[in-house]
C-alpha cells in the first residue's frame, strides 16, 4: 500500500506562469528600446505565431476576448444574428456574441470530452444562424470537420489549444479564424493578450482595421470604421515571444505531469479525466476530472473545499454559461442541456503548470488519494 505524505505546508497555486530570466530581460530590453505600445516585437510575435500554427496571417490583440469579438465582426456577425456555441466555456465566449448584437445559441456537449456535440449543433441551425464559435476545451480539439461541413463560418476559441493538432492539421490554420489567448495561465502566457490566425486576407485586414481607431502614420490619419482600442503592447509581446520559444519544452513537462495524474486517478473509482482523442494532439492546458459523487464518496464541491484545506489549489472549468444569472435571465427560453448541466456539477481542474515541480504534482496526488480514502472509505 502506498504511503501518503502529510499535508503541504504552503499553498500549491493552481496554474502559476513559468516565467524565467529570459522574460525578465526581454521586458527590460523592450523598456530600454522606447517602445511601450505596439511595435516591432508585436509584429515579430504575429509573424512567429502564424508560422508556428501554419497560417498566413497573425493579428495580435489586447486579449483573447478581443480576438473573438473582432473575428465575429469580421465574419459579418451583427444584430439579429444567431451564433452557435458551447455552454462549457468561460463566459467571454458568449459575451462577445452579445457584444456583436447577436444571440448566443447554446448547444449541448459530448459526454466524453465536453466539447460541442456536432449533432446538437447541426440540429440547432436555423435561417438566422450566422456562425459557429466552438471551444477546444482543456486543449482537446473539438470535432471540427462536421462543424465545417455545416457551411457556416467557424471561429474557433482556441484559448486552451496553442499546441493542439486536429487529425494531422494544426489548430490555427483550419477554420475562417482561430482565436488564441495569452492570458497569465495559458500555455503561452504574456499576462494579457490574444492572437487571431487566419488564411483569409480580407478577415485579417478587417480585424487590423477594427483593432485601432485610426489608420495612417503620425498626424496623417483617417478613420474608416468605428474601431476599438484592442492592440497588444510590445512589452507583453516580448514576454509572449519568450514563452513561444519554450512552448515545446513546457509541453514535455505537462506531458510528464499528466501521465502522473493519469496513473493516480486510474486507481480512484469515481474520479475520471476527460477523454483525449489519440488521433489528435492535446495541448494539455488543463487536467480536468469529473467526480461522480456516488462512487467517489463526495461531490465535486466537497473535494474542492477539502483540497484547499490540504493547500492544493484547484479550479472549475466550467460552470455552464447558460445557467449563469445574466444568460438565464436574458434568454429564459434556452432549452435544458443535460450533459453540460451534469458536467458543470462534476468537473474539477487539478494543478497543472510547467512552473510546478514533479514533487508539487505528487503533493496534489497524495492529497487527492487521502481525500478519496476518507470519502469513499477505501
Amino acid at each position: 500500500m502506498q504511503r501518503l505524505s502529510s499535508r503541504r505546508k504552503t499553498l500549491l497555486s493552481f496554474q502559476p506562469p513559468a516565467i524565467g530570466e529570459e522574460e525578465i530581460e526581454a521586458v527590460a530590453e523592450t523598456l530600454r528600446s522606447g517602445w511601450l505600445t505596439s511595435g516591432p516585437r508585436t509584429e515579430e510575435l504575429e509573424s512567429r505565431f502564424a508560422e508556428y500554427v501554419g497560417a498566413r496571417q497573425g493579428i495580435a490583440l489586447a486579449s483573447g476576448t478581443a480576438a473573438m469579438h473582432l473575428s465575429l465582426l469580421a465574419a459579418g456577425v451583427g444584430p439579429g444574428d444567431e451564433v452557435l456555441t458551447t455552454p462549457i466555456t468561460w463566459p467571454a465566449t458568449a459575451n462577445v456574441i452579445v457584444h456583436c448584437g447577436a444571440r448566443p445559441v447554446f448547444v449541448d456537449v459530448r459526454e466524453v470530452d465536453l466539447n460541442v456535440d456536432p449533432k446538437a449543433a447541426a440540429a440547432a441551425v436555423t435561417g438566422g444562424t450566422k456562425a459557429i464559435l466552438p471551444v477546444h476545451l482543456a486543449g482537446q480539439p473539438c470535432d471540427l470537420d462536421p462543424l465545417l461541413a455545416l457551411g457556416l463560418p467557424v471561429i474557433e476559441d482556441a484559448a486552451h489549444a496553442t499546441e493542439s493538432v486536429y487529425r494531422g492539421r494544426k489548430v490555427g490554420a483550419i477554420s475562417l479564424a482561430t482565436c488564441f489567448s495569452l492570458y497569465a495561465t495559458k500555455n503561452v502566457a504574456a499576462g494579457e493578450g490574444g492572437i487571431v490566425t487566419t488564411d483569409d486576407d480580407e478577415v485579417a485586414d478587417t480585424i487590423r482595421n477594427l483593432r485601432l481607431m485610426r489608420r495612417g502614420e503620425g498626424s496623417l490619419y483617417d478613420v474608416t470604421v468605428a474601431g476599438f482600442k484592442a492592440n497588444l503592447s510590445d512589452v507583453l509581446a516580448a514576454v509572449a515571444l519568450c514563452q513561444l520559444a519554450k512552448v515545446e519544452e513546457h509541453a514535455e513537462i505537462r506531458r510528464r505531469h499528466v501521465a502522473a495524474y493519469d496513473a493516480a486517478v486510474a486507481e480512484l473509482p469515481g474520479i475520471e479525466p476527460l477523454a483525449r482523442d489519440p488521433r489528435d494532439r492535446h495541448a494539455l492546458h488543463l487536467y480536468v476530472v469529473r467526480i461522480d459523487a456516488e462512487r467517489a464518496g463526495a461531490d465535486r464541491d466537497a473535494y474542492q473545499r477539502s483540497l484547499r484545506e490540504e493547500n492544493i489549489g484547484t479550479s472549475i472549468h466550467f460552470l455552464p454559461v447558460h445557467r449563469l444569472t445574466y444568460y438565464r435571465e436574458r434568454y429564459p427560453d434556452q432549452p435544458r442541456l443535460p450533459v453540460a448541466e451534469r458536467a458543470g456539477d462534476e468537473v474539477l481542474s487539478l494543478p497543472l503548470s510547467p512552473a510546478h515541480s514533479d514533487a508539487d504534482v505528487e503533493d496534489a496526488i497524495d492529497a487527492l488519494r487521502r481525500l478519496h480514502g476518507r470519502f469513499a472509505g477505501r
